[in-house]
C-alpha cells in the first residue's frame, strides 16, 4: 500500500510528511523498523562483537532466599530454604539452584548492591539511573546502539524480548530517554514480527517498490535544505536490508535450533504462574543467545514476576528451578560456542526483599540491599562481592552501587564511562553514569 499525503500535512519545520510504503507491516519513511536504525547514524561499527544479555527479574527477587541465605537468622527472618555448597569452596547459594552452584567458577555474585529505589522501576534496571529527576536517560541497549552502531546491517543492535504476557511494567522495557523514539529497541512480537514478513511480495517486486520510493524522494530532495530526506534514504535502505535478510528471522526461529539444545534450556513444563504478571519463558533465554550470536549487541528479557508480598517460598519453588536451568544452560551454551568472554550475562531485579517475613508468608520491598548474578564478559568470576549483616538487612562490607554495575556492563562492551557521552534534547553531553567506575573486583 502506498499512501501519498496532501500538501497540508506538514511538520513543524514546514517539511511535508513523506508518503509511506508499507510492505507486510514494514512502514518506511521514518517509522517502525527504519526508526530503529536512526540511533546508529552517528556511530561507527566495531571490529569485535561484544554483547549484553540482561535478564530482568521483575518485581525484585529476595536476596536472602537466593544468593545470600542466612540459615542462622531467627525464626520470622530465616527462610525455608537451605544453603548448598558451590564449585567454589566457601560460597553457598540456595538449594533450589544446584545447576548454578555447579557452575560457580563461571559466575560472580554481588551481595551488596545498593542505590535501588523503593518503587518498582524497570527504568533503573535498564538505565542504572533512578526514575525521579534522572534527566531522562536511555536504556543501556539504546545507548550502546547509538555509541557502537550495529554489527550486521540486517540485525538491530538492541532487541527486547517481551514476556509471554506483557503488563504495564514489562511494556516499559527499553526506554529511549533523551535519545528519542529513534533509539527504540526492536520488539519481535505482534506488529514487530510483521516487519519481517513480505506477505507474498517477491524480492523483485520489493526492489521495484524500493525504486519507486527512491523516485518519490528525488522529487523533494532538492527542496530539503535540512537533509532529512537524504538521511531517510539511509535508514530505509537499512530497513530493506533487514526485510530481505533471513538473519534476524532465523535467529528468532527455534525450529532452526537443535532439539537437544532447546531441552537444556526448557524441560517443556511451563510451571504454574503464582503471581500473574507477565510470566516467564526459558526459551527466550535461548533466543537471546541466538540473537547475540547473529549480531545483536544488547538483548533484554523480562523473566517472570518476583513481587512476593505473599507466598514467597511457594512462588520461589516454582520459579527458581526454571531460572537455574535457563541461566545455567545459557552459560554452558555461550562457553561451548566460544562466546562467553564476549557476552556478559546480567541477572537482577529492582531491589531486595525485607528481612522479616510478613503475615502472608511474603517479603516486602527492601531497597537497602539487592543482589545480582553475573557471568561472562571477560570478568573475573568464581567470587562473591560484598557482605550483609546476620539478617541480610544492611551492607557490612563493600557496597556496590547500581551505577557501578552499569559502568561494568559498559566497560565489558569496550565503552569508557569516564569519557563517553550522549547528547540530550538540548545538545548537552550527558555521561552514561554519574562518577562511578567499573567494579574493580571484576575487571
Amino acid at each position: 500500500m502506498i499512501a501519498i499525503p496532501n500538501q497540508s500535512n506538514r511538520l513543524c519545520d514546514g517539511l511535508s510528511r513523506r508518503g509511506f510504503l508499507r510492505i507486510g507491516g514494514l512502514a518506511l519513511g521514518g517509522l517502525k523498523l527504519a526508526d530503529v536504525f536512526r540511533a546508529e547514524a552517528r556511530a561507527g561499527t566495531r571490529s569485535s562483537h561484544k554483547a549484553i544479555i540482561q535478564i530482568h527479574l521483575m518485581g525484585g527477587p529476595p536476596h536472602q532466599d537466593t544468593f545470600d541465605l542466612k540459615p542462622d537468622a531467627p525464626s520470622g527472618y530465616r527462610g525455608e530454604f537451605q544453603p548448598i555448597a558451590t564449585k567454589i569452596p566457601g560460597i553457598q547459594i540456595c538449594e533450589l539452584l544446584p545447576l548454578l552452584a555447579a557452575r560457580m567458577d563461571r559466575l560472580a555474585i554481588i551481595r551488596s548492591l545498593v542505590g535501588s529505589q523503593t518503587a518498582h522501576s524497570l527504568f533503573q534496571c535498564e538505565t542504572g539511573w533512578p526514575s525521579a529527576n534522572d534527566g531522562n536517560h536511555p536504556a543501556l541497549g539504546a545507548a550502546v546502539a547509538r555509541l557502537l552502531g550495529n554489527v550486521e546491517t540486517s540485525m538491530p543492535p538492541f532487541v527486547v524480548l517481551p514476556p509471554p504476557r506483557e503488563d504495564h511494567f514489562s511494556m516499559a522495557v527499553g526506554p529511549t530517554g533523551f535519545l528519542g523514539p529513534a533509539a527504540a529497541p526492536f520488539k519481535p512480537k505482534g506488529e514487530g514480527l510483521q516487519n519481517l514478513v513480505l506477505n507474498d511480495i517477491t524480492a523483485d517486486r520489493l526492489a521495484d517498490r524500493r525504486t519507486l520510493l527512491a523516485s518519490f524522494d528525488r522529487l523533494r530532495r532538492d527542496a530539503d535544505a535540512s537533509g532529512t530526506v537524504a538521511a531517510m534514504d539511509v535508514f530505509n535502505q537499512r530497513a530493506f536490508d533487514v526485510l530481505t535478510s533471513s538473519r534476524l528471522l532465523e535467529a528468532l526461529d527455534l525450529t532452526k535450533e537443535d532439539p537437544k539444545t532447546i531441552a537444556r534450556y526448557d524441560d517443556g513444563r511451563p510451571g504454574q504462574e503464582m503471581l500473574g504478571g507477565p510470566g516467564l519463558s526459558t526459551r527466550q533465554v535461548l533466543i537471546a543467545r541466538r540473537l547475540v550470536e547473529a549480531g545483536a549487541r544488547c538483548v533484554s528479557i523480562t523473566f517472570g514476576q518476583w513481587d512476593t508480598h505473599g507466598n514467597n517460598f511457594r512462588h520461589l519453588r516454582n520459579y527458581l528451578p526454571r531460572l537455574d536451568r535457563a541461566v545455567s544452560a545459557l552459560v554452558d551454551d555461550l562457553e561451548a560456542r566460544g562466546l562467553l568472554n564476549d557476552v556478559t550475562v546480567a541477572v537482577f531485579g529492582e531491589f531486595g526483599r525485607t528481612p522479616i517475613i510478613n503475615k502472608n508468608a511474603g517479603r516486602d520491598h527492601w531497597p537497602a540491599v539487592n543482589c545480582a548474578l553475573l557471568a561472562g564478559g571477560g570478568m573475573k568470576t568464581g567470587q562473591v562481592i560484598g557482605e550483609t549483616d546476620a539478617l541480610a538487612a544492611e551492607v557490612t562490607n563493600r557496597p556496590v552501587h547500581m551505577q557501578e554495575l552499569f559502568a561494568t556492563l559498559y566497560h565489558n562492551l569496550g565503552i569508557d564511562v569516564s569519557h563517553a557521552t550522549l547528547p540530550d534534547h538540548g545538545g548537552r553531553p550527558q555521561y552514561l553514569v554519574d562518577s562511578y567506575e567499573p567494579i574493580r573486583e571484576l575487571v
